[in-house]
């Protein structure tokens, strides 16, 4: 079987579903992204955009979060 492609989080519709690969900035927005519960193995269901785009919500252990575009492009994700 084809494993699946790597991509960020960003590239995620609405309606579909993925799980966190990897985070890929450093500092001070890593750490605030993994205290919002965005780690690796976390399943992530992307739940609609805003009517601009941005931000994004999004399910995952329970509760729903909004991300913006700009930190969603820093998760590495893959689609389930």
């Amino acid at each position: 079987m084809k494993e699946a492609a790597t991509i960020t989080l960003k590239e995620i519709k609405p309606r579909e579903t993925c799980v966190v690969l990897g985070i890929a900035t450093q500092a001070a927005l890593r750490k605030r992204i993994i205290d919002m519960g965005v780690t690796i193995g976390t399943e992530i269901y992307v739940r609609k955009l805003a009517p601009l785009g941005d931000p994004m919500e999004i399910s995952l252990r329970g509760y729903e979060l909004s991300l913006r575009k700009q930190e969603a492009s820093q998760i590495l994700v893959k689609r389930i």
